[in-house]
C-alpha cells in the first residue's frame, strides 16, 4: 500500500477566554505592586460581577420564564393552565426562541453550517454505520417559521428540522491494535481498487450527502470568526495509514481525531395527530468526535447494513451462482462439490450479517454511552449554564479590559 495523503483540518481560534475567572483575577491581582491596589482591585471585580450579573438577570429571568411553557415534560401542564389562544403561543415560542438565540451567540456558540458538516462527517472515527435521522418524526414548523422572521446567513439544509450549535475544539486520542479495522481498510482499499478498473465505482460510490455543495478546497477549514494564530489539526485515521505486516498492521496504533467541545441541539417532536405537543428540546453534549458527529442527531433511525456489506452480499451470491451452474453444467457433477460452495457461500453471508449486528450492537452501546458520558444536561439545566456562561465571559472581558487599560493605558474616572 503506497503512502496514504495526510488529512488536515485547519481550525481558527475562537473569541473565547477559557481560563476559569478566579485564576485570572488572582494572576492580575499579584501584578500590583501594592497591597491596598490588590484589595481595591478584588472589591472592583466582585462589583463588576455583581453590576453584570443583574443587568443580565431580568432578560435571563424572562426567557426561563418562557421556557416553563415549553419545557417537553410540563410544559403542556402551564399552557393548559393559561388558557392562551394558539396565536399568542406561536408569539411566545418565536420570543423564546429569540432570546435562547441571544444567549448563544453571546456564548460563543455558533450554527454549524453544510461545509463544517460535511467536513466533519467525511471521515470515521469510532461509528462504522450509517446513521440517518427519521424526519418524519421532527417538527418543520417551528424553526422554520423562526428563520423566516429572523433570517440568518448560511443555515444548513436540516434548519427547518434541529439547530445544531458548537463551540470549542478539542482533540481525542484512542489507542488499540485495530485488527478489524485494519483488515477490513485493506478489503476496502482493494474492492475500490477492482471497481475503479471495471468503470463500477460510480455505482457503489457515489455522493452520500447530495445537499452539500460539491466545491473542492485545498485545505479542510472550519471557520471560528478569527483572522490569525489558525491551530492545524492531522485527522490520523486507520483508512490514512500505510499498512504492512512488519509495522502497523500486527502493532498497536494511535487514532486521533478533532472534537466539538460543546455542542447544543434544539429541535421540536412532529405532533400525532392525537396530540399537539408544544415542547422545545435543548440538548447540550460535550467533547464529540468531528467524525461522530451522528451522535447527538435527534430521533435517529436504527442503522441499516453499509454499502461495503452490499458489495460483498452481491458479490458472494454472484460467485456462488456462477460456481454452482459451472459444476452443474459439468458432465460428472459432484454434489458434495456443489453442497460445500453453496455452505461456504451461505456461511460467508451469515459472517457478513453478523458482523453487521455487531456493528449494531456497538452502535447502541456507543449511543448509550454518549448519554451519559457525553450529555451535560438537557432542558431547563442548559439554559442555567448558558445563562452563567455569558455572565462569567462578560466579566471576564471587563476585568482584562480594566486591567490593561489601568496598566497601561489612559484610564480615567469618566
Amino acid at each position: 500500500m503506497g503512502k496514504k495523503k495526510k488529512d488536515i483540518i485547519q481550525l481558527e481560534r475562537e473569541s473565547v477566554i477559557p481560563i476559569q475567572k478566579p485564576k485570572i483575577i488572582s494572576s492580575l491581582a499579584n501584578l500590583l505592586e501594592q497591597t491596598s491596589d490588590r484589595a481595591d482591585f478584588l472589591r472592583l471585580c466582585q462589583r463588576i460581577e455583581y453590576t453584570i450579573r443583574a443587568w443580565y438577570l431580568l432578560q435571563f429571568e424572562d426567557m426561563m420564564q418562557l421556557y416553563t411553557l415549553f419545557d417537553p415534560i410540563h410544559g403542556a401542564q402551564k399552557l393548559e393552565q393559561q388558557n392562551l389562544t394558539p396565536e399568542e403561543v406561536d408569539e411566545f415560542e418565536i420570543k423564546f426562541l429569540m432570546y435562547l438565540f441571544q444567549v448563544m451567540d453571546k456564548s460563543n456558540f455558533r450554527i454549524t453550517t453544510d461545509d463544517e458538516i460535511e467536513v466533519a462527517l467525511s471521515a470515521q472515527y469510532r461509528l462504522n454505520l450509517p446513521i440517518v435521522v427519521d424526519e418524519s418524526m421532527l417538527d418543520k414548523r417551528l424553526l422554520t417559521t423562526y428563520f423566516t422572521k429572523h433570517p440568518h446567513d448560511n443555515l444548513p439544509y436540516f434548519a427547518d428540522k434541529y439547530i445544531i450549535f458548537r463551540r470549542g475544539i478539542g482533540i481525542d486520542h484512542t489507542t488499540g491494535y485495530f485488527f478489524k479495522s485494519k483488515v477490513n481498510t485493506i478489503i476496502v482499499r482493494a474492492w475500490r481498487c477492482f471497481l475503479k478498473v471495471t468503470g463500477l465505482k460510480r455505482v457503489f460510490f457515489r455522493k452520500s450527502r447530495p445537499q452539500f455543495k460539491n466545491d473542492k478546497k485545498e485545505s479542510i477549514e472550519i471557520s471560528t470568526e478569527a483572522e490569525q494564530d489558525d491551530l492545524y489539526v492531522e485527522r490520523i485515521r486507520v483508512e490514512n495509514m500505510k499498512l504492512s505486516i512488519f509495522s502497523k498492521l500486527l502493532s498497536k496504533i494511535t487514532i486521533q481525531e478533532p472534537t466539538f467541545d460543546r455542542i447544543i441541539v434544539v429541535y421540536r417532536r412532529a405532533n400525532t395527530k392525537k396530540e399537539n405537543k408544544r415542547g422545545i428540546y435543548v440538548k447540550h453534549f460535550k467533547n464529540i468526535p468531528m467524525a461522530d458527529l451522528e451522535i447527538v442527531l435527534p430521533e435517529k433511525r436504527n442503522p441499516g447494513l453499509t454499502p461495503m456489506d452490499w458489495v460483498k452480499f452481491l458479490v458472494s451470491a454472484v460467485i456462488g451462482l456462477v460456481t454452482v451452474i459451472s459444476s452443474l453444467s459439468m458432465p460428472k457433477a459432484d454434489i458434495r462439490v456443489i453442497f460445500a460452495i453453496l455452505s461456504a457461500v451461505i456461511g460467508y453471508c451469515v459472517k457478513t450479517y453478523f458482523s453487521f449486528q455487531r456493528n449494531l450492537f456497538t452502535y447502541q452501546s456507543l449511543i448509550t454511552q454518549s448519554v451519559y458520558d457525553k450529555q451535560l444536561d438537557s432542558g431547563r439545566g442548559t439554559l442555567l449554564h448558558l445563562c452563567d456562561e455569558v455572565i462569567q465571559q462578560e466579566v471576564k472581558e471587563v476585568i482584562l479590559s480594566f486591567f490593561m487599560l489601568m496598566k497601561w493605558g489612559k484610564a480615567t474616572r469618566q
